[in-house]
């Protein structure tokens, strides 16, 4: 079982509940052996600006920061890390590229979780199989491709 702790510290109206989240969270990990804790935080614009800062030194808000746990050597817990998502940039996204809103924080939490798992999109062959592992795990979940929608616009 996934354990899931969700903190709001920013709340909008069409936000997803819990019930959402662990059904994402859950779908993105049916592929992974072992059962994991991860903590949700649901932020503004300013907290997410902050945090994109100062750890990933970019300006401004972001939509999601994954921040996987790295145990020191010996020390076996089965938390695989934080995601912090700003709820107002997922919102302007979702409107911005046509998208329900739904649809977008599900892909945007799978996205997240991938990160936890060591994916990664810094390279294109990275991004690929990144890409490649959200569409098959968004197509359990009947969302369309989204990566389909937003180059075809």
């Amino acid at each position: 079982m996934n354990e899931l702790e969700i903190q709001v510290v920013f709340e909008s109206k069409d936000q997803p509940d819990q019930q959402h989240i662990q059904f994402w969270i859950d779908t993105a990990l049916e592929d992974y052996a072992q059962d994991t804790e991860i903590v949700v935080r649901i932020v503004d614009e300013q907290e997410s600006a902050e945090l994109n800062e100062q750890y990933r030194h970019k300006q401004g808000p972001t939509n999601i920061l994954s921040f996987p746990v790295d145990l020191p050597e010996g020390i076996e817990l089965n938390l695989l890390g934080d995601l912090v998502i700003c709820a107002p940039v997922l919102e302007k996204e979702a409107l911005q590229q046509n998208k329900r809103l739904a649809d977008h924080w599900a892909h945007i939490v799978v996205h997240g979780v991938l990160h936890l798992l060591g994916y990664d999109h810094i390279d294109d062959k990275e991004a690929e199989q990144m890409e490649s592992k959200e569409i098959a795990i968004l197509n359990r979940l009947q969302i369309s491709n989204p990566y389909k929608e937003v180059n075809d616009v």
